[in-house]
């Protein structure tokens, strides 16, 4: 065993036993509770624009699309677009990764993965500062409800029959759409990719968090993963991923499927 591969078992036995430390738990999710009272994941970016996420998912994401190495990833949910440019410079890093590992020249490398970003309002403001970026090649939008069967189908159309495909859902929060977008988005996941559910945290926080919107305890995205798991065999929680990052907004919320 090469001295990082017995770093990466050191790494698995203490995430682990960190996954299973209920005090540190507890005080997660106390901290959590009152970072998110000042809408702590607001104030980050990623190359220019808002990305409303942790730093931790964040970092996840970054393994997550190393790993898999998709040639498409489909979002719904895009608020300021910072997520799609994440995904689009990640996809990016991976052309030119790949090209090296070849001894490719990678000054010249042109890239055929993409990001299709899917919103029911894509605001004006929005749209043109995602279409003025320089990544915007590697975006396609799609304005419309996620779960619509005509928006469904379009990005059905969008996604190649050969495509190494990752999911990613963050946009309403209630138990019946996160389902309905995890029976129309799952099953497009390549094996061994993920299906990622953000903001399962939602059934975990204090039940005064969300006032003012539609979803809360017993209502939103963790539950709705878990209907859907009964049904569906072939993806499993991968609870590393949230062992390993402890601050995190999809708890139960990254899925992998088989394969």
């Amino acid at each position: 065993m090469s001295p990082n591969e017995q770093f990466l078992v050191e790494c698995a036995k203490e995430i682990e036993l960190q996954g299973a430390n209920q005090e540190l738990r507890d005080a997660t999710t106390h901290w959590m509770n009152i970072a998110n009272k000042g809408k702590y994941s607001y104030h980050f970016q990623w190359l220019g624009r808002p990305i409303i996420q942790y730093p931790q998912d964040v970092m996840a994401l970054q393994e997550i699309i190393f790993a898999v190495r998709p040639t498409v990833i489909v979002e719904a949910g895009i608020a300021h677009g910072g997520s799609l440019i994440l995904s689009a410079s990640l996809l990016r890093l991976l052309d030119l990764y790949e090209a090296a590992e070849k001894g490719e020249e990678t000054i010249s490398v042109a890239s055929k993965r993409k990001v299709i970003g899917i919103d029911i309002d894509i605001r004006a403001h929005n749209r043109a500062a995602i279409e003025a970026h320089p990544l915007s090649g590697n975006i396609t939008l799609i304005e419309g409800s996620s779960i619509a069967p005509d928006t469904v189908e379009r990005v059905k159309q969008q996604v190649p029959g050969d495509a190494r495909v990752l999911v990613i859902l963050d946009s309403n929060h209630t138990h019946e759409h996160v389902l309905r977008e995890l029976e129309a988005y799952a099953p497009l996941v390549s094996p061994g990719s993920y299906c990622i559910v953000f903001d399962t945290v939602i059934e975990d926080m204090s039940d005064d968090m969300f006032p003012d919107r539609p979803w809360g305890k017993g209502d939103n995205p963790k539950t709705a993963v878990w209907e859907y798991l009964k049904h569906n065999p072939e993806f499993t929680i991968d609870r590393s991923v949230e062992n390993k990052l402890m601050i995190t907004v999809a708890p139960d919320g990254f899925l992998k499927r088989a394969g």
